[in-house]
């Protein structure tokens, strides 16, 4: 059932209410010098399809590009210290970042130089990635299989896995209590002025028309429906990723950090299970609303290569699984962020590529400062924006999953 807003005019209309949206009303709400209405209107308020429900909520500031690791650094301050973020209200539970990091491992020459290269930009940056020896790696974590690796890369600083609902969860209640209105309801349409400047106005599915301020892009793998409404195209379109949740008849004897096979194939521990993952082979779009399994991923792909790596994970039991869509951006897999070139108050938060959860602080906080300032206050965000997009510029990130 639809629900109706209050009002007919709102400072800022975001379209689409999961991690990003709350992030971004959130963040506006906690802003000082932010005093307008804010109307968040989701189509889905049960969250079943959308993307934060099939997180698996990792950390990792292994990337090449200091901007990027600088968004995931304020991400691990933000959760650490999650409580403080929101005020010191007793009701905030502390999630714990569980930092055993990633293994970035490399069979060949040229990625081994790879990541030796993204190693001294992240150090530059002051993270605690270490270069490794094959040897090194094995000292550490005997169980691998290396006689294929060369070299890899670790961090067991602020980097691992947290649990993201609690932010998505308490973003949202807060948010909402400090007078964001969320509506359970859908945008299906755009009104833009006569030179086609600035939306106007957004028409719901219940048929109400709202007057806007800025409109805000949060609606993940449905972006670029929700663009088109402005007459924009994005290159942002779902991809399917597979989860996989099992048990070993031998567990490990240590954490075992999510680890970068070369194949693609990524696993890590995920409590007293362990999770694993992969993109399928033929990675094309799909229908926003296919999430039909394919099992034969498992069989034929990701335990082969599990029981490879770790011998001790050939016997292992498939617990539980699951396919969600990426938001993936075609052009260069990193996020869209900012206002369009043309339609000044159309203002972008979308294409993470599965970066979304350890991006949503920074790229919230950062979005309303946007909004508010018209200007970063904090982290410079502008080699995220839309421009890039509109000139094809790819903005280049190697460390991606």
């Amino acid at each position: 059932m639809t629900q109706a807003p209050q009002k007919t005019s709102y400072d800022v209309v975001i379209v689409g209410g999961a991690m990003f949206g709350s992030s971004v009303a959130w963040f506006l709400t906690d802003n000082p010098d932010f005093n307008g209405s804010i109307l968040v209107v989701e189509r889905d308020p049960t969250y079943e399809s959308c993307s934060t429900s099939h997180t698996n909520s990792c950390m990792r500031q292994q990337f090449s590009a200091p901007i990027n690791v600088r968004v995931s650094q304020f991400a691990a301050d933000f959760v650490k210290n999650f409580r403080q973020y929101m005020g010191g209200d007793a009701r905030v539970p502390q999630p714990r970042l569980h930092s055993f990091g990633y293994m970035y491992l490399a069979d060949n020459d040229a990625f081994a130089a790879t990541l030796l290269a993204s190693q001294k930009i992240q150090a530059a940056c002051g993270a605690g990635t270490k270069h490794m020896t094959r040897d090194e790696i094995g000292a550490a974590y005997p169980f691998y299989y290396l006689d294929d690796i060369i070299a890899g890369n670790h961090n067991l600083v602020d980097e691992g896995y947290f649990d993201g609902n609690t932010l998505f969860d308490w973003w949202k209640r807060s948010a909402r209590e400090r007078g964001a209105e969320y509506v359970a309801n859908e945008v299906i349409a755009m009104n833009r002025n006569s030179g086609g400047t600035r939306v106007e106005s957004v028409i719901l599915k219940s048929g109400e028309v709202i007057g806007c301020g800025t409109v805000v892009n949060a609606s993940g793998p449905r972006a670029v429906l929700t663009s088109r409404m402005a007459s924009i195209e994005i290159p942002v379109e779902p991809r399917k990723r597979y989860t996989f949740i099992f048990a070993a008849e031998k567990p490990l004897d240590r954490d075992l950090p999510l680890t970068i096979d070369p194949s693609g194939v990524h696993m890590r521990t995920d409590g007293t299970y362990y999770m694993a993952g992969c993109p399928p082979d033929d990675d094309h779009a799909v229908d926003y609303t296919d999430f039909s399994h394919d099992h034969s991923i498992w069989e034929n792909k990701v335990w082969p290569i599990l029981a490879t790596r770790i011998p001790q994970f050939e016997a292992i039991k498939l617990r539980n699984s699951w396919v969600g869509h990426y938001a993936y951006n075609t052009l260069d897999q990193n996020a869209i962020l900012g206002p369009h070139t043309h339609v000044e108050n159309f203002v972008f938060v979308n294409g993470f590529s599965g970066h979304g959860f350890q991006q949503s602080p920074a790229m919230g906080r950062g979005t309303a400062e946007w909004i508010t300032y018209g200007q970063y206050r904090t982290l410079d965000l502008t080699p995220f924006h839309f421009d890039r997009i509109a000139k094809g510029e790819k903005f280049v990130e190697k460390a991606v999953i």
